[in-house]
């Protein structure tokens, strides 16, 4: 489903006229439904590499496949649509709407790209997709009234309204304290699985690395096979 062919990203630099390499000659692939987890030390270019597969950064070099279609040929309205309806995120600060509700948080992704499904039935897909994570009778709180752990559910719920074939995560816990990291692992795993989403997560945390599926490590630019 996604295939990275001799990815590389470079970024402009005044004292070296072939600028910063923070990606070197990267090459992957991910079947549909595999979990994937990228670890590696702050500033190796995890966020990078996740932001070149999820069409938000053109890599400097090489391809990015995903359904068979070259991301780098596309135009900015395709690489939106795809963004919208096919691929997931997830990041380490929720990016919750405060003035929104739960509910209203979750659909907003529907909101853009046209409609695919009726209004009531998107919304009977969220609050069902809520009530899953436990989060039913907070429908029309505000995030504001919600913790840490709880906020994080609904965005993960909200990356996953509009059925995209790819979710992708970066440092999905990095902000929550230990309890709260193991119920989000254990709900992109489950998500993993009942949603039958392709799931990347990128950490630097190998405790939650080892729970979620096969395991990848970015160094120096250069990405090395793990343990499954």
């Amino acid at each position: 489903m996604l295939e990275l062919v001799h990815v590389g990203k470079s970024y402009p630099s005044a004292r070296d006229q072939d600028g910063v390499r923070v990606l070197k000659d990267i090459s992957l692939k991910v079947e549909k439904g595999q979990s994937l987890v990228i670890v590696g030390p702050s500033g190796s270019g995890k966020s990078t590499l996740l932001n070149i597969i999820g069409a938000l950064d053109r890599p400097t070099s090489g391809q990015v496949l995903f359904d068979g279609r070259d991301l780098a040929g596309l135009d900015e309205t395709e690489l939106a649509r795809i963004r919208n309806r096919q691929i997931g995120f997830v990041f380490q600060l929720h990016h919750l709407l405060p003035q929104c509700t739960v509910l209203e948080n979750v659909l907003v992704p529907t909101l853009a790209g046209g409609k695919r499904s009726s209004a009531a039935e998107t919304r009977d897909r969220a609050v069902e997709l809520l009530d899953s994570v436990g989060l039913k009778e907070f429908l029309v709180r505000r995030p504001g009234e919600l913790s840490g752990g709880q906020r994080q559910r609904v965005a993960v719920i909200r990356a996953l309204i509009n059925r995209p074939k790819l979710l992708l995560a970066d440092e999905p816990t990095g902000s929550l304290d230990r309890e709260a990291s193991e119920n989000i692992a254990d709900l992109l795993i489950e998500l993993n699985r009942s949603e039958q989403v392709t799931l990347i997560v990128v950490t630097h945390s190998l405790g939650l690395a080892g729970r979620i599926g096969h395991v990848m490590e970015l160094r120096e630019g250069m990405l090395t096979g793990g343990s499954s």
